[in-house]
């Protein structure tokens, strides 16, 4: 009979600032149920013992803002190919956006047909954000249908300020309002996309009748003042109805300044960033095109070093990568950066371009990037008492990294469905060797390069939030 405790040693752990400590990881049923210290670890009858080697093991990263894209648009991402590039990157739990799925999970039956189709495919665990846009609100019953999805365990509830889907379309202002006044009541938060769209109409269509066609046009149609506008929107609709509300890929440092200002006066709203907003600029866009195009846009170095300090100083909550792929070169390459799909994928490289560019260079601490990746986010989709840490009761999530590992990134090697990445080329520093699942192995990567080692489809599962935790109670993801 197989033992039912497995015992993980010669290990070391975040211990505060930067330092590691030594620990052995005790893990029975899924769950760890000890954290102790190796020189006072006793070994008990029957306990399989899994030697790491002396890594530093990191909590399972949870990756909340995700477009797998599955069911409708397939051929752009689907839940096996997204899900098993988290498991490579040391992603444990994602949570996937209700928006670039057919239907839009907007509705009880949309969530039900979701997660049909998904839970046969998923290498990790996850999570569903459920949504509410104009389309569904011009409809009658749509508090029933929120109410339906925060009753079926959505993560948080997405809307748009500016969105260029058919299927989901934006809202006004006073409909923000009335979708927060409605989830403060359910519990839940509500994710923002941040952009005013007057502005962005505006400036598009006057960029578009002088005939630009260009990266840089991209980024003059979507300023940084679009953000501005929209985040202090939410901001004023946040403190009157007292909702928590939250800035999904905020890339402006005037946007987070006016987000920081407000969360220090009381107001309930937070923050997340990606990676591309960290390394990237208007200059790298006009120099890779499509390759680098999203909304919102990149923008200045001054906006990424102030994206840099508030993620080590604590304004941002966490960060998530808004994986989002097109299809190459078909949506991607159309030949004009205006119908060019808007998005790129990242999952696999959230966990180790951070330690790289984070802590190994010195902006963040060991002890913060567990924050930003991990218990952040796990507080904010309140799942904190199951993931997010290495600690007795939580689910055995954790990732094993060989920290002078040196390597540069291609596309090719990548699990992703459609294979790009503008960080084609860059050399990282860290690199996950194996990610375990509530103590299974779902992911390793062989020393010698042989055959890597994936858990099967159907291993993930569907963690659902529970009503009210974290959500509008002061419970503060930072």
């Amino acid at each position: 009979m197989d033992p039912v405790r497995t015992r993980f040693c010669n290990l070391r752990v975040p211990a505060g600032g930067n330092e590691a400590m030594p620990r052995e990881l005790v893990v029975e049923d899924g769950r760890f149920v000890a954290v102790t210290p190796a020189d006072q670890a006793t070994a008990a009858e029957g306990e399989q013992w899994v030697d790491l080697g002396g890594r530093l093991v990191l909590p399972g990263a949870i990756d909340g803002h995700v477009h797998f894209d599955d069911p409708g648009f397939t051929h752009r991402e689907d839940f096996s190919s997204g899900t098993a590039a988290a498991a490579a990157g040391g992603v444990t739990c994602v949570v996937d956006m209700p928006c670039t799925s057919l239907p839009p999970v907007t509705d009880a039956s949309a969530l039900a047909h979701k997660l049909a189709v998904i839970a046969p495919k998923a290498h990790v665990d996850f999570m569903l954000w459920g949504g509410v846009s104009a389309n569904a609100l011009e409809q009658p019953g749509w508090r029933d249908r929120l109410a339906a999805l925060a009753a079926g365990g959505v993560a948080a509830i997405k809307v748009y300020l500016l969105s260029g889907m058919d299927s989901f379309r934006h809202l006004t202002v006073h409909q923000l309002g009335d979708v927060l006044d409605e989830a403060r009541a359910l519990g839940l938060p509500v994710g923002v996309h941040a952009e005013d769209a007057e502005t962005v109409r505006t400036e598009e269509s006057l960029l578009r009748r002088q005939g630009l066609d260009s990266p840089r046009a991209w980024a003059d149609s979507r300023p940084a003042i679009a953000e501005v506008r929209a985040v202090e929107a939410v901001i004023e609709a946040c403190r009157r109805t007292g909702a928590r509300a939250h800035i999904v890929h905020l890339a402006s440092g005037e946007a987070l300044d006016r987000v920081s200002a407000a969360h220090r006066d009381g107001c309930p709203i937070s923050a997340e960033t990606c990676p591309h907003y960290l390394e990237f600029t208007a200059d790298d866009l006009e120099a890779m095109g499509s390759l680098l195009k999203t909304a919102p846009v990149v923008k200045s170095a001054a906006d990424r070093a102030r994206l840099w300090q508030g993620l080590a100083e604590g304004d941002l909550a966490f960060v998530a990568t808004d994986h989002a792929a097109g299809q190459w070169p078909d949506e991607k390459q159309t030949g004009s950066i205006w119908t060019d799909y808007g998005g790129v994928p990242g999952v696999e490289l959230l966990l180790p371009y951070l330690f790289s560019e984070g802590v190994h260079r010195g902006r963040l601490s060991l002890a913060r990037l567990t924050q930003v990746l991990s218990a952040g986010p796990a507080r904010f989709f309140g799942i904190d008492h199951r993931k997010g840490a290495l600690k007795p009761g939580l689910d055995a999530d954790f990732v094993v990294l060989d920290e002078s590992a040196t390597w540069t990134v291609h596309a090719r090697d990548l699990h992703n469905l459609n294979r790009y990445t503008p960080l084609e080329g860059r050399r990282l520093t860290g690199r996950v060797i194996a990610t375990y699942l509530r103590g299974r192995l779902v992911f390793e990567r062989r020393a010698d390069g042989g055959e890597e080692v994936l858990a099967p489809a159907g291993t993930g599962e569907y963690v659902r939030r529970e009503a009210a935790r974290g959500a509008n109670d002061g419970d503060d993801p930072r």
